[in-house]
Formats: C-alpha cells, structure tokens, sequence
C-alpha cells in the first residue's frame, strides 16, 4: 500500500478538509439554509381535495358570535363535505334544519366519497338539498369545472327538492389566495363557469363568497349580482356588507361551528321562498 494512504488510515494525515468532504457539507448547509427560509405555514398546506366552504373565513376575516336564533324570516340550512362524513340528517332535521348543500366536486380532479349519502340522506328526511363545487381556477378553464361539475352530481331537476347548483369562489387553500389571476382574469373565469353551468342545467348558479376576498380577487366586480343568487360567508351577529351589485343576500353561512355539523347558515327568507328557489 502506498505510504500515504497507510498515513491517512493511521491518523497522521487528516483528509477532514477534503473538496469532496467541503463540497457535502456547503450542500447540507444551504439545504437546512431553505427549509429556514420556507412560510411557517408551508407544511400546512392541505392535500388537494380537501377544501370545503368557507375554509378560510375565520383566518381572513376572523369569527365574532352568531346572530340571535328564532327569527321566522330566516331558514336554518347547513352545509356538508368530506370533512362530516356521514351526517346524521334524522337530528339536524328534528333541530330545525330544512335545507343542505354537500360538496360534489372540486376542480377536475375531486369527487366527495360521501356524496350519495350526504345528497340522497338529506332528502330523504325531508330537506331541500343541492350540490357545490369547490373552485381552483387556477387548474382548469371555468366551463370545463362546471362540465365536471354537472357530469358528478351538480346538475338540477325541477322536482321542488332540489336547488341550483352553487360555484363556491374563495380563498386558495393550496397557494396564493387569487389562483395567480388578475383580478379581470379572475371575472372571465366565473363568467366562463356560470355561463356553461346555465348551458347545461338551465339554471343561473348561486355564488357562494366572502366579501372580502370579493373585493381583493374581483376587483368588486357587480355584473353577477342580476342573475346569480349570493351566498355570503361572514361568522358574525350580522351579515356586514355585501359584494358590490347585491342589495340582499340569499343565503348567509354564519358560523362554522354549529350544532350537529359546525357549517350553519340561514335563508333569507321563510320556507316557502327556499322552495320557490328550488324550483326556478
């Protein structure tokens, strides 16, 4: 054997400081250097999937108390995805509630494995159900998602139980809260959305927001407020302002921390007006 590979193994010569050795180690260091840099909030992006109404409400625009109970103007409704499973309609029916929306789809890419039982078991205990569609317009054009949509349990039926289907346009759990888009990017892709639900169904589809990620992603835009029911999402005493074009709201989520399903909300009006909805 060489002599100075017998002194490197005895000892006498330290190889410590070798290229390869620096060249590794500056490789760790720069690495641990980025997981430093990385969002605190990084690793708490969820799995594609699992977004539902109103995720990012309480972290936006944060949670102050629920409206008094017992107003006879307003109908208690609640809503549903994968997150409650299956649900125990019998007991929110016998609390009062009297219409359900569950999650169908999200994206392309997302069918709710509890959509039968959520969709199907509301109604059977006497409720007036519908279906939503969680947006990621950042994926896929608008009119391809409402297609998606319609094709996995979105469509609608004129059988007084059933209402329009519901775009729900929010904040982006997986990354920046607009999907990357222009605010007048982020118009033509609900209008491509709306325009092919109609297409399809017949029916002008509720949109399902909050007035503060309104504003931020739309620009406040007012041109869906004539055809489009409002779904509002504020967890307050009182609804607060509305998106521009809207004078009234339809159906306001006010808390996600309800009895039986945290996700309760209330119809802006008696029964008889959720009915009349149901039915176009």
């Amino acid at each position: 054997m060489p002599a100075h590979r017998r002194r490197h193994r005895s000892g006498t010569t330290s190889c410590s400081h070798s290229p390869k050795r620096l060249s590794a180690l500056g490789i760790l260091l720069a690495a641990f250097s980025l997981l430093l840099a990385l969002p605190a909030h990084a690793a708490d992006i969820p799995a594609r999937g699992t977004a539902h109404l109103g995720m990012g409400v309480v972290a936006h625009d944060g949670q102050g108390g629920t409206p008094a109970t017992g107003d006879a103007t307003q109908t208690e409704g609640v809503d549903v995805s994968s997150h409650q499973g299956n649900v125990a309609w019998a007991t929110l029916w016998g609390s009062g509630v009297k219409w359900a929306y569950a999650k169908a789809t999200e994206g392309t890419y997302y069918t709710n494995p509890y959509f039968a039982q959520q969709y199907n078991g509301s109604y059977n205990v006497g409720m007036i159900r519908g279906a939503y569609h969680f947006a990621t317009p950042d994926t896929t054009t608008g009119a391809t998602q409402a297609n998606y949509f319609v094709d996995h349990g979105g469509g609608w039926s004129k059988d007084g139980r059933t209402l329009p289907g519901v775009l729900d346009v929010e904040w982006n759990p997986y990354g920046a809260s607009c999907y990357g888009k222009t605010q007048s990017a982020m118009v033509s892709w609900i209008s491509s959305f709306l325009t092919q639900y109609k297409a399809r169904t017949g029916r002008d589809a509720v949109i399902y927001t909050a007035t503060s990620w309104w504003t931020e992603c739309t620009g406040n835009y007012a041109g869906f407020a004539s055809a489009n029911p409002l779904w509002v999402a504020r967890y307050a005493t009182a609804v607060g302002t509305l998106p521009a074009g809207w004078t009234y709201y339809t159906m306001w989520q006010y808390t996600s921390s309800g009895p039986t399903v945290g996700d309760h909300n209330k119809f802006n009006g008696a029964l008889d007006r959720v009915v009349a909805l149901a039915n176009g």
